[in-house]
């Protein structure tokens, strides 16, 4: 009966939150055309692009409406990041990547992909929407979960190298299949605002993780980019991104 009322609260959860497909939120603007990639460029400055001697970027192409990312040579990837900067702010997009490649949602991003992440290591022992600092020596480093060997498998992380997680998984594991859906549109998203960053992320409008920064350890702004993982041979199999959409949540100047 507990597991019952429990799957049954989780569903609710899943009506509640935006669904991919969902583009008319007030205040969002698209940062991704559908066709080009007007507004971003490949960075081959992170320490993903070392195959190709920080020459390339990985491959990235827009493909039926849909930014398509992976390796260029084996073993080599890097990031897509916007041409432009941003502060406060929260950002949407879909995502359909394989169950293999590790990839990574970039906040306030140098070139040389210095961030805070949310996670996007679709894989096993990877996890999604957790917290990550890049280039910063993992930390933060924040999760709730982890999969398994497939995408419809997962365990429950409590503390992860004695810190403990500060948003607990907020489901039943059962729930899990048919709350993520392998192979179909999924929405995640992030906010992040102030100068000690406090980041929020969701996946399919259910929250999965919250936390604010002690100390200043990036700029207040910066690009927004998606990643592909460096090492091993990635090469035939992709990550793919769309409806990527943002909201600005700067506050606006004074009057004079």
């Amino acid at each position: 009966m507990k597991a019952t009322i429990l799957m049954g609260a989780a569903l609710v959860l899943l009506t509640g939150g935006l669904r991919a497909g969902d583009t008319t939120e007030a205040g969002f603007v698209s940062l991704f055309d559908g066709q080009s990639l007007k507004g971003w460029h490949p960075s081959a400055q992170t320490g993903h692009s070392r195959a190709s001697k920080n020459t390339t970027g990985g491959r990235w192409v827009v493909e039926k409406g849909v930014i398509t990312g992976s390796q260029d040579i084996p073993g080599n990837g890097g990031i897509l990041i916007t041409d432009q900067k941003f502060g406060d702010f929260e950002v949407a997009l879909e995502m359909c990547n394989d169950f293999g490649p590790d990839s990574g949602l970039f906040l306030r991003s140098t070139e040389a992909g210095k961030c805070y992440q949310a996670m996007i290591d679709y894989h096993g022992g990877g996890n999604l929407m957790g917290i990550y600092g890049e280039g910063m020596g993992g930390k933060p480093h924040l999760r709730n979960f982890s999969f398994l060997k497939t995408p419809d498998q997962i365990q429950i992380v409590t503390e992860l190298k004695g810190q403990k997680t500060p948003v607990p998984f907020p489901m039943p594991l059962e729930a899990w299949p048919k709350f993520w859906q392998h192979g179909k549109w999924n929405e995640l998203r992030a906010r992040i605002t102030g100068e000690l960053p406090h980041i929020t992320t969701w996946i399919n409008g259910v929250k999965i993780m919250e936390w604010t920064e002690a100390e200043k350890r990036l700029d207040r702004t910066g690009g927004i980019a998606v990643q592909v993982h460096g090492g091993g041979n990635m090469t035939n199999q992709f990550v793919r991104y769309r409806n990527i959409r943002i909201k600005l949540l700067d506050a606006p100047a004074p009057a004079p």
